[in-house]
């Protein structure tokens, strides 16, 4: 974080404390470590842990906070900040610190990803996890590009799949078996930060919504991308729709099958995805759990 990200972000914890919170700010020691300092600030007696960062940054917070009593508040200051924008929050540091006191702590699932190609590897995921394309993407991104461009760097490297053949792989889900090149095993809507690819799912469900996408050809996807634009995925060939607490990916020859959650690298298949309930307390504006619920009913 540069010198103005820490200037916001000195200036959220100022608001908060003229809130009347005891705040101080921890800063990470780089990736990988931020998980451990959840624990540490929760063994230490914190009772608030507040994540300023991207989805990456908050996924390790999240493990650190995971299966405690602490509740989580998100501060958005990443590349796409998906969280942040599924909640509604604020997209200001300052903002979103102000508008913590309006959210409620809200008990929630998270998903947990296992890798089984011998490493054994778990982790937990907030927002999603994506397999084949998306996460190839994310797995050969150049960080320097995406320091430089940000949200755009995702675009750029996914437009230069165009006319390459995709790896295709087995997904096992409610007992059907579908070959796809992109699979995305989702808790929220938003993906990306502008699109929307999962239809009716929320944070305050205890069930992914799963959409697969078949077909090895890249051209194909910009048809597919037209439809998620739209928002009208139901009925279109080639798309399925699924929503399950569970889902496996059985492995394949050949090339690696990448995965990523929440935006990070996180392994190959095979692997397997499966709802953990009671898992987390996040702090979620009342307007976010309202809009959840009208859908729910079908009243949106």
């Amino acid at each position: 974080m540069g010198d103005k990200g820490l200037k916001r972000l000195s200036g959220a914890a100022e608001i908060l404390r003229e809130a009347g919170h005891d705040t101080w700010l921890v800063p990470t020691q780089g990736p990988g470590t931020a998980g451990a300092i959840a624990r540490r600030s929760i063994a230490d007696g914190a009772e608030l842990i507040l994540a300023a960062g991207g989805d990456g940054t908050i996924n390790e917070i999240a493990e650190g906070v995971a299966f405690s009593d602490v509740p989580l508040g998100i501060l958005p200051a990443g590349t796409a900040n998906v969280l942040a924008n599924e909640m509604g929050l604020d997209p200001s540091i300052e903002g979103a610190a102000a508008s913590l006191g309006e959210c409620v702590p809200t008990r929630i699932s998270m998903g947990r990803l296992q890798c089984l190609n011998g490493s054994e590897r778990t982790r937990l995921f907030l927002l999603m996890a994506g397999i084949g394309l998306d996460a190839k993407i994310v797995y050969n991104l150049s960080m320097p590009l995406k320091a430089r461009f940000g949200k755009l760097a995702y675009w750029l490297a996914g437009f230069s799949q165009l006319g390459r053949d995709l790896d295709e792989f087995e997904v096992l889900v409610e007992g059907r078996r579908v070959n796809c090149s992109f699979a995305l095993v989702s808790k929220v809507r938003n993906y990306g930060g502008d699109l929307e690819i999962a239809q009716s799912t929320s944070l305050l469900d205890d069930q992914f919504e799963v959409v697969l996408f078949e077909g090895h050809s890249s051209f194909r996807f910009l048809t597919y991308l037209a439809r998620v634009a739209v928002r009208k995925l139901t009925g279109v060939p080639g798309i399925s729709l699924i929503r399950t607490g569970s889902v496996c990916m059985p492995g394949t020859t050949g090339r690696h099958v990448y995965i990523q959650v929440d935006g990070e690298y996180a392994g190959h298949i095979p692997a397997s995805v499966e709802i953990v309930p009671d898992a987390l307390t996040l702090l979620i504006p009342k307007g976010y759990i309202q809009k959840s619920g009208d859908r729910r009913q079908g009243t949106e």
